[in-house]
């Protein structure tokens, strides 16, 4: 490939990042995929494809782009997040623990990948590994509603409902109209009446 070539590749790359950012997927993934039309093995624009995908919920185009991109380098921590986080989805929790770590060994103190991470360690019933990865993502990203909910859910399950429930309140703060945490204020107040 030519340096024009890939100036002009990096450029596609560019914007799509830039429409995704604007949340116009479909846009990004039209570039995304003229780019990979004439350059198949291009792991970014793969990757970018991916995350395009996912945030439409468009998990087995998603899981494609992802699977192509780590057969391609196996290095793509991106890559290997967005198998992690499609096997969790589907509860397939070991193949997400795999995929997950190892996008974490790549890419440590992600706070997305950790967040993923916390909630698989959890759900594989390893409580307070699973707590303790939450709470890394929380730090790194305080204002991360999904962290915060993710979290406040697994005290909640542990019965720290004082603590599960400042977690919501704070995500509430953030995002008034965040529905999970609205839902899950209202479950740990029912908890604390029951008790």
């Amino acid at each position: 490939m030519s340096s024009a070539y890939d100036d002009q590749a990096v450029q596609v790359l560019e914007e799509a990042e830039r429409l995704k950012l604007n949340c116009q997927h479909e846009e990004s993934i039209e570039l995304l995929e003229d780019l990979l039309s004439k350059d198949p093995a291009n792991v970014a624009a793969l990757e970018e494809l991916a995350d395009n995908e996912l945030s439409l919920e468009q998990y087995d185009r998603a899981v494609i782009a992802a699977k192509q991109a780590v057969a391609l380098d196996s290095e793509s921590y991106m890559g290997h997040y967005i198998l992690g986080f499609a096997a969790s989805l589907k509860e397939e929790w070991e193949k997400a623990h795999e995929e997950l770590a190892l996008a974490n060994r790549m890419r440590s103190s992600n706070p997305e990948i950790l967040r993923c991470l916390g909630w698989v360690l959890f759900n594989m019933e390893k409580k307070v590994q699973g707590i303790v990865t939450l709470e890394r993502a929380v730090n790194l990203d305080p204002d991360n509603t999904l962290s915060l909910c993710d979290l406040g859910v697994c005290y909640l399950h542990t019965k720290n409902y004082k603590k599960a429930h400042l977690l919501f309140e704070r995500a509430l703060d953030i995002e008034p109209e965040n529905e999970r945490a609205k839902e899950c204020v209202e479950a740990v107040t029912r908890m604390k009446k029951r008790k």
